[in-house]
């Protein structure tokens, strides 16, 4: 059974930086893909950033320029830098894992930024 955990979360004060980190387990696998989403209170899940195993990422929109996600589909670990940090950064930041055609979540770290 794949397990999906995040870690790094917490509270910080707005222009600061967090490392989120995401780890994959309970197999002997690779992962295609690994992402983190978040979601805000009262706001839908959004897409952050993606790594695929040729190490090809994406960004949303939210991130550009800020954050930055490094992943090693060989520990199947994946890391957001989170920089630069606002007060709308607010939110539980959630990892997402592609593996053998299966999406894998976990339970998500809280990210809090203070003004």
């Amino acid at each position: 059974q794949v397990q999906v955990v995040e870690s790094g979360g917490g509270l910080v004060l707005a222009g600061g930086s967090l490392r989120l980190s995401c780890v994959a387990s309970g197999g002997n696998f690779r992962y295609n893909s690994m992402a983190w989403y978040r979601q805000a209170p009262g706001k839908q899940r959004e897409l952050v950033a993606t790594v695929a195993n040729s190490g090809r990422t994406n960004y949303g929109d939210s991130a550009q320029g800020r954050f930055f996600i490094l992943g090693d589909n060989v520990q199947n670990l994946v890391y957001l830098q989170l920089d630069s940090l606002k007060v709308e950064d607010t939110g539980v930041y959630y990892c997402a894992a592609n593996i053998d055609g299966g999406t894998y979540w976990g339970q998500g770290t809280q990210v809090t930024v203070s003004s």
